[in-house]
């Protein structure tokens, strides 16, 4: 394994600056121990500066793949519980959280995946736990279908995939596609979005909010989201998910209001090798509304000590 960091690995002055504000111990941690990779892609003239975060030892290691719009802050909470079990990675996804927009031609479901596996080849290089988490969970799905000799095993988290895209893909053409950013980029928009996201709002703090939108600073924001959303996402993926051929755990919300419960049953139905956990008073975000939960359930699924 290499970890091959750029001269200047971390988040940017101005996300630094913005996350001075922070409040709360997960996301301070975080942030700080964010680093940076140079990822050679196929698709790219230039290494991609891809941000990451790596804690704890022990193999296969695991690897957490946040949601639409966000980040791998997403895993402040989970990825401490994991660490203390086997070596675990939060990453950000091409386009996504705080990898660089600026070097990459493209930002679609084809690029994202070549993107992951030349990290995967690049920092660890041996089979792996794939956990993602809502659009992550699509992600981790079709880097799977591609890329078995990668994955030893699955865990989705109310994960997407059966689930159309995003429906702000109708209004990607000029002049809508900008106020489309712009509407989503409002905080008054982002703090709804995440009082959907938990079953118990007082998880939405002040600290949550700017969590979720600290990496809206980074440059070309608006451009890799319309790009992304334009390329159609994962709706192409639902037909396949009944070939996911390695074990795959499964863990739902069961006040999922963003994608809702049904989908959960589906999977379960779908993938030969699956098992469903249910996590009570949880929303659409167990790893941050139950993290402890939800780390006990990929443990018990991983056969780990608890």
């Amino acid at each position: 394994m290499t970890h091959s960091q750029l001269p200047t690995s971390g988040l940017s002055p101005q996300v630094l600056a913005l996350a001075e504000t922070l409040s709360e111990a997960p996301s301070q941690r975080m942030v700080a121990q964010v680093q940076m990779a140079a990822i050679a892609v196929p698709f790219c003239p230039q290494p991609i500066p891809s941000p990451y975060v790596c804690q704890g030892t022990g193999t296969p290691p695991l690897m957490l793949i946040h949601g639409f719009d966000s980040s791998l802050l997403e895993f402040r909470r989970l990825l401490p519980h994991l660490a203390t079990h086997r070596q675990t990675w939060a990453v950000d996804l091409l386009g996504f959280g705080f990898c660089d927009r600026t070097v990459s031609p493209r930002v679609d479901p084809a690029a994202i995946k070549q993107h992951l596996h030349s990290f995967w080849q690049q920092q660890l290089g041996e089979p792996m736990v794939l956990v993602g988490a809502s659009m992550g969970g699509a992600a981790a799905i079709d880097f799977t279908l591609t890329y078995p000799e990668a994955v030893s095993q699955l865990v989705l988290l109310d994960s997407a995939g059966f689930a159309a895209g995003p429906a702000m893909g109708k209004l990607m053409f000029p002049p809508l596609d900008r106020w489309a950013t712009a509407f989503l980029r409002n905080p008054g928009v982002r703090h709804r979005i995440s009082l959907q996201a938990y079953c118990d709002r007082d998880w939405v703090t002040a600290d949550a909010d700017l969590c979720a939108s600290l990496h809206l600073a980074c440059p070309q924001w608006s451009e890799a989201l319309i790009a992304f959303t334009k390329s159609g996402g994962y709706n192409f993926l639902s037909h396949r998910i009944r070939e996911i051929a390695v074990p795959t755990l499964i863990v739902w919300g069961r006040q999922d209001r963003i994608l809702g419960i049904k989908d959960a049953s589906r999977f379960q139905g779908s993938i030969p090798d699956s098992q469903l956990v249910w996590i009570d008073s949880c929303g659409h975000v167990p790893h941050l509304e139950q993290a402890e939960t939800t780390a006990s359930a990929i443990a018990a699924f991983l056969n780990l000590p608890d």
